[in-house]
């Protein structure tokens, strides 16, 4: 240990802005970006509790380092995660895309470490304006109109945590401090910063950005994007709203609303961002328990979630990457053509479905269990409800349309379906191996956590009930199947409303709108500018007429008289003399004469 300090979201920041400079053969450029994210990583693990980076800047007191129990957590996961994306996107034509997933990266952990507002708000914006370019860089007309949605959203969510910043910061008296934020008695300000977090943890009905930016954004960006935004929001909601009780329910909702979008989307990675939907519903139920138990239970699912979500978009993404398809009803069978893609989705798809000996098994199971430890039952029974959704379409649905079932690949499609680059491998070998590995080994998880851990995930009960649902749901979905068999349709969601908003916006600002501004300025014309222009024209009149008519008359006058008496000024000294000497006559005989 060090008394240095060093942010490991600074070590991204010069990471990136070093990033162009970087010359020579591609196994220079590839050992550079291994060593930034490495020694972000590195930093972390070897990084002292308590507080750090604190700046007096004008009144404010700003403390970018703040090491505890929950902000290590996250910080690790982020920054391991962050090693393997950039690995998973070593082969992205140019630096764009790591540039900008660097930066994102750099303002998770950036609010992941500050201990006040003023930093978190920076980072928090940070996040969103740097990600937005993951979506855009894929360079389709959908993926550059969708950014643009992605960014008015979050600027909007933006909007209103500031806003929120604001009243808080008066009605406490300048108080910037980031903790719990007073569950008890909430206020408005409460609310906002709420919901300024909880738009980007992605809770309905503020939850469409999510499938829309995602769906559309690079191979390698959607890894980044799926791993930090809503981890990230629920760090905050832990840190500041941890026992609110409106959490549970909204957790509820998320859970079961991502299950049923999932089940009904035909492109693989928009059912895999519905379903970060879900899985981050049972992270917000946890916090809204605010029990130990659920807090560490939230913790240790965001922690797997990250894991085995990157590994879920990696392997989809792998498929996207070498054959240009997303849509289960342009894939299938590609088992034979990419065997170790398959294996590691499988491992993915096992984990995320809580299957035992793989890492959702021992971390959703605490959430849902604390619930019923808090006797709060109904949410608990609907949590468990969800899981069986989730095995449905992640664990089942996704395998079986790409892997197995019919056929539907085109010639070309198939001739180019192959597992991909080795860097993209490795990558998802990683995952792989932690999702194993924390299923195996709890301690490694477990110790990480924020509270200390009595929770024991494989007692015979819990491993009876997780393979009853398990089982009964693979045989629904086999009894099932062609009910489930992937449609060319669209599924319409929240974004609707803001789609069609924003046209009928439109076509009021054009038509009505645009109509009465034509009509107001005919008026304006002829009752204001017509007599406006009249009187204009009158003063126009009486300047050139009056005004200028008599300086100009003046000045005819002083010329007249400057005319005749230019015979004075002829040059010759004597007449001047003369002149004097008359002038000084004339002034002593009225002296004289008024004596």
């Amino acid at each position: 240990m060090t008394d240095l300090w060093i942010h490991p979201a600074a070590v991204l920041i010069i990471g990136a802005l070093l990033l162009p400079f970087v010359r020579g053969p591609r196994v220079i450029r590839n050992l550079y970006l291994l060593l930034v994210p490495l020694l972000a990583f590195i930093n972390v693990l070897t990084m002292a509790k308590g507080t750090f980076g604190v700046i007096q800047f004008m009144d404010w007191t700003l403390t970018f380092g703040r090491v505890d129990g929950l902000s290590h957590v996250f910080g690790f996961i982020m920054t391991l995660m962050c090693l393997i994306g950039t690995v998973y996107g070593m082969n992205a034509k140019g630096i764009r895309e790591i540039f900008a997933a660097w930066l994102y990266v750099a303002g998770s952990l950036g609010v992941i470490y500050c201990a006040d507002y003023i930093v978190l708000f920076l980072f928090w914006e940070l996040m969103a304006f740097s990600s937005v370019f993951l979506v855009w860089f894929r360079g389709r007309k959908q993926s550059i109109s969708a950014g643009y949605r992605y960014l008015l959203v979050h600027t909007f969510g933006g909007l209103v945590l500031l806003a929120g910043l604001i009243l808080r910061y008066k009605a406490t008296g300048g108080d910037l401090s980031f903790g719990p934020i007073g569950v008890d008695s909430p206020t408005l300000y409460t609310y906002l910063i709420m919901i300024g977090f909880i738009l980007n943890a992605a809770v309905p009905p503020l939850h469409a950005w999510l499938p829309d930016a995602y769906g559309e954004a690079t191979v390698a960006g959607a890894v980044f994007m799926c791993a930090f935004t809503t981890k990230t929001a629920i760090y905050a909601l832990a840190r500041g709203f941890a026992g609110m009780d409106i959490l549970v329910p909204l957790g509820v909702i998320m859970a079961l609303y991502g299950v049923v979008y999932a089940v009904l989307e035909n492109d693989a990675r928009r059912l895999l961002a519905y379903h970060i939907i879900s899985q981050v519903g049972y992270m917000v139920a946890g916090v809204g328990i605010g029990t130990e138990m659920a807090i560490n239970g939230a913790c240790a699912h965001a922690f797997a979630h990250i894991l085995y979500k990157g590994l879920l978009f990696m392997g989809c993404g792998s498929v996207l990457f070498m054959t240009d398809k997303s849509k289960f009803s342009d894939l299938g069978g590609l088992y034979k053509k990419m065997p170790r893609t398959f294996v590691y989705t499988l491992i993915g798809g096992l984990s995320i479905s809580a299957f035992p000996l793989f890492s959702g098994f021992v971390s959703k199971s605490m959430i849902v269990a604390a619930g019923f430890h808090e006797h709060l039952m109904w949410p608990a029974f609907l949590l468990t409800l969800a899981s069986a959704g989730t095995f449905l379409h992640t664990g089942l649905k996704v395998p079986y349309f790409i892997w197995f079932g019919k056929n539907n690949c085109s010639e070309e499609t198939w001739e180019k379906a192959d597992d991909p680059p080795v860097n993209m491998e490795i990558a998802m070998a990683v995952a792989a191996f932690f999702c194993i590995f924390i299923g195996c080994y709890t301690p490694f998880l477990y110790n990480l956590l924020p509270y200390p851990v009595h929770y024991h995930p494989y007692t015979a009960y819990h491993l009876s009930e997780s393979m009853q649902i398990l089982l009964f749901t693979a045989l629904g979905f086999f009894l099932f199947v062609k009910k489930l068999a992937p449609e060319v349709v669209i599924s319409l969601d929240f974004d609707w409303f803001y789609r069609k908003g924003s046209k009928v916006f439109m076509w009021f600002a054009r038509k009505p709108i645009q109509s009465f501004d034509n009509a107001w300025s005919e008026v304006y014309r002829v009752a204001g500018m017509v007599p406006l222009m009249i009187t204009a024209r009158f003063w126009s009149w009486f300047d050139w007429h009056g005004i200028d008519g008599v300086v100009d008359g003046l000045a005819r006058v002083v010329g007249y008289f400057a005319e005749k008496l230019r015979w004075m000024q002829n040059g010759q000294i004597a007449r001047y003399l003369s002149f004097m000497a008359g002038g000084v006559f004339v002034v002593l005989v009225w002296m004289f004469s008024s004596m």
